[in-house]
This record gives C-alpha cells, sequence and structure tokens, in this order.
C-alpha cells in the first residue's frame, strides 16, 4: 500500500498546496487516488501563515480527502500557551514559544495579534484565546501522536530506543532528539520523523528524516512509501531514497 508522508510544515501554506498538487499529479499518473498523505506535525510556528495551513487541513480533512494529520511539539506549545500554560519545561534555558527562534509570535500575528511593547504573557494569552478559534485548538487536541502501517511508522520526533513501541510517551514522540538521532538498532517499523531538520532528506536504514528546514526557507519534503521502499517526490518526479552505506 503505498503512503505519502509531508515534513515540517510551519505555517508555510504556498508550500504546503505545492506538495499536494506534486501528490496529486503522482496519484494521477499512477492511478492510485485513495493513498494516505500523513503530515508529520509542526503546522505552526516561524513561517506567514499557520492559522491558514490549520484551516487547509481541516477543510480537506472535512471534506473527505485522504489525510492524516500528525501532532507536534510547536502545535502543542501553540495550543498550551493560549491556555495560558506554563512555558515548556523541555524548552532551553531562556527561551520562550514567543522567541523569534520559536516562532511563536508569527503564529499569533497569523490570527491577527501582536504583542504589545511590555505587555504581559498573561495578557497576550487572553488576547490570543479570544482571537484563535476553538475549532483550532479542537483540532489540534484532537491530532494523534502517530500513524503506523503494517511495515512503516510516521511520528513527529522519533521513538525512544529500548522501549517498546506501545510503551512511548507523548513527550519522546513530540520531543526526542539525540538518543534517536544517534541509534542505530532496528525499531521494528521504518520509523519516518521530521523535528530535527536536515539539508536533505535521510535515509538511515531504521529511520527516514523529512524536515528540510521549510521554515527557514528550505523546501517542504514530499516522500512515498511504498512498503519500506522510499522515494522523494522532487519537481514531480520520483528518486529513490535509499539507507547511508557505512
Amino acid at each position: 500500500m503505498r503512503t505519502y508522508a509531508i515534513g515540517d510544515i510551519h505555517g508555510q501554506l504556498a508550500k504546503l498546496v505545492d506538495a499536494h498538487r506534486d501528490i496529486l499529479a503522482d496519484r494521477e499518473r499512477t492511478g492510485d487516488g485513495e493513498a494516505l498523505v500523513i503530515h508529520l506535525g509542526d503546522l505552526v510556528d516561524r513561517g506567514p501563515d499557520s492559522r491558514g495551513v490549520i484551516e487547509y487541513l481541516m477543510h480537506g480533512i472535512a471534506t473527505g480527502a485522504p489525510w492524516r494529520v500528525i501532532k507536534g511539539n510547536h502545535d502543542h506549545m501553540f495550543a498550551e500557551f493560549v491556555r495560558y500554560a506554563p512555558e515548556d519545561p523541555r524548552l532551553p534555558s531562556g527561551l520562550s514559544w514567543l522567541h523569534d527562534r520559536l516562532g511563536g509570535a508569527q503564529t499569533l500575528a497569523s490570527y491577527g495579534v501582536a504583542q504589545k511593547l511590555l505587555e504581559k504573557r498573561a495578557s497576550l494569552a487572553k488576547r490570543a484565546a479570544a482571537a484563535v478559534p476553538p475549532a483550532h485548538l479542537e483540532f489540534l487536541d484532537s491530532l494523534p501522536l502517530f500513524h503506523r502501517t503494517d511495515e512503516v511508522m510516521f511520528v513527529h520526533a522519533g521513538v525512544r530506543p529500548g522501549v517498546a513501541l506501545q510503551d512511548q510517551s507523548e513527550d519522546d514522540f513530540l520531543w526526542i532528539r539525540d538518543e534517536f538521532l544517534n541509534d542505530t538498532s532496528d525499531h521494528g517499523p521504518l520509523i519516518v520523523h521530521g523535528h530535527t531538520p536536515v539539508d536533505a532528506p535521510e535515509h538511515h536504514g531504521n529511520r527516514v528524516a523529512l524536515d528540510t528546514g521549510a521554515a527557514f526557507g528550505g523546501p517542504l519534503t514530499v516522500a512515498v512509501f511504498e512498503g519500506r521502499d522510499v522515494s522523494i517526490l522532487d519537481g514531480g518526479a520520483r528518486r529513490p531514497l535509499l539507507p547511508f552505506q557505512p
């Protein structure tokens, strides 16, 4: 069974629309109009139109598009900020969701909310709660932490090595980096993830990395999975993505 996967979007609506256009063209060439499309999370932050991305995905799903959207850590932080939850303790010291590195201010701007000079976090969160449609928060809350087929598991950040897949924590699905990225063991299914930007898609045998930095001017990568075989849609054409050779 064929599955498409799209890397971290980060408010880049135009790139997302182009990615879906490439997928549609590939479906038409191959005659497989029902193939599932997985979005690997981080819909929001940094880019110019986080609101538009959420609305586009909600509309597509509501009208029957075969799409699945996985929750990313930025999606979680956005929803928590609007509810005025404490800053996530996993953020580096001194950083908040509103910091330029994380891009929360750009997400709020897409909802018409700009931080006032010296405005306190509580005041800004209250104005955000009034501006963000409840349906958007409900959509983010409803997102699953992974999607699994027989041979491939799609997650946002990765999995913790040595822990059974059914026992993984939400924190690891959303946040894990080095312990997962540096591990070469077989996890069972091929793990497909975003979260950690790479210059180009990477296939490490046990995992495939698809966040190619759309938030920072890079492309929004689309991969095609048929069993454990992986191809990249590049300008509408497919090219195989083979595992790194040691």
